[in-house]
């Protein structure tokens, strides 16, 4: 069984987003495939930022963006606590990063995850054992098989 993928923001903004088809097909497929496995993890950060950014840039979909969030509490979003944010500070000193990437990361290691799906880092970069996986350059089948 594959260890849990964490899932950052910018893949659940593309599964809505149709000014890029291409990503928007691969977000989608990401998404549908770590439900199906119920191997996607997330953190309240992940949840904050998808409902901030949705309804900044389309603020006619609160309500659905609301219901999403709702949808994805069943993927366990881990909290914010003091042992994050020290590994947080840790990570942003070991890697050059923003705090709030360091937050991901850090959410990430504490949900045991072995991948995190995102574009804002360097594909295949090995952050201390949580590896980058680009959604737009690897599709579900290949990292999680068949």
């Amino acid at each position: 069984m594959i260890a849990p993928v964490f899932v950052d923001t910018n893949v659940f903004i593309y599964a809505l987003d149709d000014a890029d088809l291409k990503k928007q097909a691969a977000a989608r497929e990401w998404r549908a495939e770590l439900w199906r496995r119920r191997q996607g993890r997330i953190s309240f950060q992940v949840l904050q930022e998808f409902y901030a950014k949705v309804t900044h840039k389309w603020p006619n979909v609160r309500q659905a963006a609301r219901s999403e969030v709702r949808d994805l509490l069943a993927w366990r979003p881990v909290n914010v606590d003091g042992g994050i944010l020290d590994n947080a500070w840790k990570t942003q000193d070991r890697f050059p990063m923003s705090f709030w990437d360091a937050l991901i990361v850090a959410a990430a290691k504490s949900a045991s995850c072995r991948y995190l799906l995102t574009e804002d880092f360097q594909a295949g970069q090995d952050l201390d054992g949580l590896v980058v996986v680009n959604p737009f350059r690897t599709d579900p089948a290949s990292l999680l098989g068949e």
